[in-house]
Formats: C-alpha cells, sequence, structure tokens
C-alpha cells in the first residue's frame, strides 16, 4: 500500500515538474527568462521549457500598441494665458529586453515625459495658434518623446491632444474678441452690399438713359426720314401736277383755259373776302381789272357759242 502512494506521488511530482517545465507564450506578447537572476533569453509566441528554480520567467510584455491617458495638466502659452491641455500616448514596445532592464516603468516615464514635452510645445505658441497647430504639435511630441525612450526599448507611434482648455477669463475674453469680429465682419458686408447695390442702380440709370437717348435719336431720325420722304414725295406731285399743267398751256386753248381759271379762282376768293369784310375794298385798278376783264370775256363768249 506505501508502494502504491509512493508511486501516485512520484508521478504527481513527475507532471508537476513536465508541466512546470512547459511555458505557453500567447500571441503578440514576450516573456523575460532569468537563469539564476540573470537575464536569459526573450521567449515569443508559442511553446517554451523552462527549466523550474534554475529558470524564470522575470517579465510578461504585450507588443501590442499600448494607449496611455496623458493626465490634464496647465500650460501657459508665448503670450500669458494659462491652457489645461490633455492628449493620448500610443505606443508599443520593441525590445522586451530594454524594456525590462531600460527603465523601471516605461508607461510611467513615457507619459511625463510627453507632460513635460507638450508644456513646451504650448509654450512657443500663442494662444490663437494653439488651436490651429495642433498637428504640428502631436508630431513635435511624439519626435521628441520617440528620441528619449529609445534606449527604452519603446516606439511612440502618435500623440493626440484631446482638448486644449482655457481659463474662464479668456474664454470670455475670447468670446467678445469673436463677437466684435463677427459685427465687424457684417458691417463689412452690409456696406459692400450698400455700394454694390448702388452701383447696380447707377448703371441701369446710366444704360436707362443711353437706350432712352438711343431711342430719341432713332425717333428723329426715323421723322426727318419720313418728312425728307414726305418733302419729296410732295416736291415730286407738284413738279408732276407743274409738269402737267405745263403740258395743258402748250395744248391748243390752254392759256385761254388757265387764265379763265385764274379768274374763277380769284372771283371766289374776292367775294369770300368782301362777304367777311364790313367794308368793300378794291384791290386792283380799274384799268387792271378791265384788262383782265377783256381777256377773259373772249374765252367766255366762246365757251358760250358751243
Amino acid at each position: 500500500m506505501a508502494v502504491i502512494i509512493l508511486s501516485y506521488l512520484l508521478a504527481f511530482f513527475v507532471l508537476f515538474i513536465f508541466f512546470k517545465l512547459l511555458r505557453i507564450v500567447p500571441e503578440q506578447e514576450a516573456f523575460v527568462i532569468e537563469q539564476f537572476g540573470k537575464y536569459k533569453k526573450t521567449l515569443k509566441s508559442g511553446l517554451h521549457l523552462v527549466i523550474p528554480i534554475i529558470q524564470r520567467v522575470a517579465y510578461k510584455h504585450t507588443l501590442k500598441e499600448e494607449v496611455i491617458d496623458v493626465e490634464p495638466q496647465v500650460c501657459i502659452t508665448s503670450d500669458n494665458v494659462q491652457v489645461t491641455v490633455d492628449g493620448i500616448l500610443y505606443l508599443r514596445v520593441t525590445n522586451p529586453e530594454k524594456a525590462s532592464y531600460g527603465i523601471e516603468n516605461y508607461r510611467h516615464a513615457t507619459a511625463y515625459l510627453a507632460k513635460t514635452t507638450m508644456r513646451s510645445e504650448i509654450g512657443r505658441l500663442e494662444l490663437d495658434k494653439t488651436f490651429s497647430e495642433r498637428d504640428m504639435i502631436n508630431n513635435s511630441i511624439v519626435k521628441a518623446v520617440d528620441e528619449a525612450s529609445d534606449p527604452w526599448g519603446i516606439k511612440v507611434t502618435r500623440y493626440e491632444l484631446r482638448d486644449i482648455s482655457p481659463a474662464e477669463t479668456t474664454l470670455k475674453a475670447m468670446e467678445q474678441q469673436m463677437r466684435a469680429e463677427r459685427e465687424k465682419r457684417a458691417e463689412i458686408l452690409t456696406s459692400e452690399g450698400v455700394k454694390i447695390s448702388r452701383i447696380n442702380i447707377s448703371k441701369g440709370e446710366r444704360e436707362a438713359a443711353i437706350n432712352l437717348s438711343r431711342g430719341e435719336r432713332q425717333k428723329r431720325i426715323n421723322e426727318a426720314e419720313g418728312k425728307a420722304g414726305a418733302i419729296g414725295s410732295l416736291a415730286e406731285a407738284t413738279a408732276q401736277s407743274i409738269r402737267e399743267v405745263a403740258e395743258a398751256i402748250n395744248q391748243e386753248k390752254g392759256r385761254e383755259a388757265m387764265n379763265l381759271q385764274i379768274v374763277e379762282e380769284y372771283i371766289e376768293t374776292l367775294g369770300e373776302v368782301l362777304k367777311q369784310s364790313s367794308s368793300s375794298v378794291l384791290p386792283l385798278e380799274e384799268a387792271g381789272l378791265k384788262g383782265l376783264l377783256d381777256s377773259v370775256l373772249p374765252v367766255l363768249k366762246k365757251g358760250g357759242t358751243k
């Protein structure tokens, strides 16, 4: 019976030692092995043998990218304005041996180094530029912290400013400044609008005046052309009538007919004048009137005999 118990104990001890020899390292992790208190090797992901008592796993590191929250801190800009700044630091372990023996706590050290670098970078800028130069600040912090943490086996991948909060008095002053700037822009836009409106109105009035003068000029041209055409037509008709009268006079008995027409019109006109006048006026001498009648009466007699 004692032999059986001893056999079980021996088997249990062997299994215990066997399982102590085995070490399974997960993916994206690294185990630092020490032998008699001295660095021996670094185990990567997979199955490994570790001799108990002689060797031990001293440090375990993850090789994944880690995120470290950098606590808020008060910084002073180059124009003496206090701002509270916080950010996020991204890093990963590239050399587990240096990360184990190069520094006591690389996470705390890199976060503190990021704080001091951030204060230095903020102190070089004015308040307005701290909001617009975030990328430059992030790149400067990454470069400085990465160079400083290289002996620790750490690679700083990036840094992001999460928030920049000025003091309450500064916020009020910024709000007043922005309000004044908005009012200034509004006044400028209003004045520009009035200016453009006046320019457009003056241009419209000028174009209307030009169009009106052009229309008046064209109207006068048309009227002048119409009058010229009418005068030409009248002159042509008058010339035609004169030619016809001349031709009629040159015909047989044409002159007598002309004299007869003149006498008739003369008598008719004279009668109208005498009717409208309260006194009788004889515009021609009797000899002249007698001569005119003597030249016309033979014509009248001849016309009566026919």
